[in-house]
């Protein structure tokens, strides 16, 4: 922690992606203002390996969000970090994968400077990345995905998903879903009613990157049914494309070059 006699009169915002959850996957730039923080703002899926990263003495504010429940409101969020940067504090606004990708860091952002406090992005790698690593299922391969698009499964109070299906259900792209458990078996069949096929492969990977990651591959015309008897804990992610259809042979050929030391648990 800094001393007193650093901190300026104003302090400032660093809005920080923590990855995917494997602390080694963090930048270096993440690591040494987590490690320079006066206090960290932490949300509730950045995960323990990380979370162990911050010194003992620096103090931390836990303002996670729970499915349906949202102990700290978003506005409150906003107003807690404005408020601490007027004490003259830099203050460590932790979010798991990319805070510009799903994680409302512009929304904090924007506050911030409204408030004329300073803000600094230190971008993590997202979820989809974490996950294509760590599975070896690529987001974009030649003759079977020409581009990937990620979407959030999730709407703010548990609104109706109002995406563009239409858009969206092409076989040409890889999509990647975000915070999609609770819904996934509407996004499925809203995608096979705008033509893709219930036989397309889709992979969902729970806690990507960590001691913790549990996948599992199943298809459009069954993923709703197999995810609620899977019960998968957040974080989860659902790649869907022809790509996913890979990662039995990925994983197979993984398994027998390392005799399946180190491997995730196969779901």
């Amino acid at each position: 922690m800094k001393d007193q006699s650093d901190r300026h009169a104003a302090g400032r915002v660093l809005l920080i992606g923590a990855g995917p959850g494997d602390p080694e996957l963090m930048t270096i730039k993440a690591l040494r203002a987590l490690q320079s923080a006066d206090v960290v703002v932490h949300d509730r899926l950045v995960s323990p390996e990380i979370m162990a990263l911050i010194p003992r003495d620096t103090r931390r504010i836990d303002v996670g969000k729970l499915p349906n429940f949202h102990k700290i409101p978003q506005d409150a969020i906003n107003a807690l970090l404005v408020d601490l940067a007027r004490e003259g504090l830099t203050v460590a606004r932790l979010k798991g994968g990319d805070p510009l990708i799903f994680g409302r860091g512009s929304e904090e952002a924007e506050a911030l400077r409204a408030a004329g406090l300073p803000v600094t992005y230190i971008p993590g790698i997202t979820s989809a990345q974490g996950a294509a690593a760590s599975t070896g299922v690529p987001l974009t391969h030649r003759g079977l995905s020409s581009g990937v698009r990620y979407v959030t499964g999730h709407r703010a109070c548990d609104a109706a998903l109002d995406l563009d299906w239409a858009s969206l259900a092409s076989e040409d792209t890889t999509l990647v879903v975000y915070m999609g458990v609770s819904n996934i078996a509407e996004i499925a069949l809203q995608l096979m009613r705008h033509g893709m096929p219930a036989h397309l492969p889709v992979l969902a990977v729970s806690a990507a990157t960590t001691p913790r990651e549990i996948r599992l591959l199943s298809c459009l015309g069954r993923i709703g049914t197999d995810m609620a008897a899977a019960r998968f804990a957040a974080p989860v992610l659902f790649v869907i494309g022809h790509v996913a259809g890979m990662y039995l042979a990925i994983a197979a050929a993984d398994a027998a070059l390392c005799d399946g030391a180190g491997m995730a648990t196969y779901a």
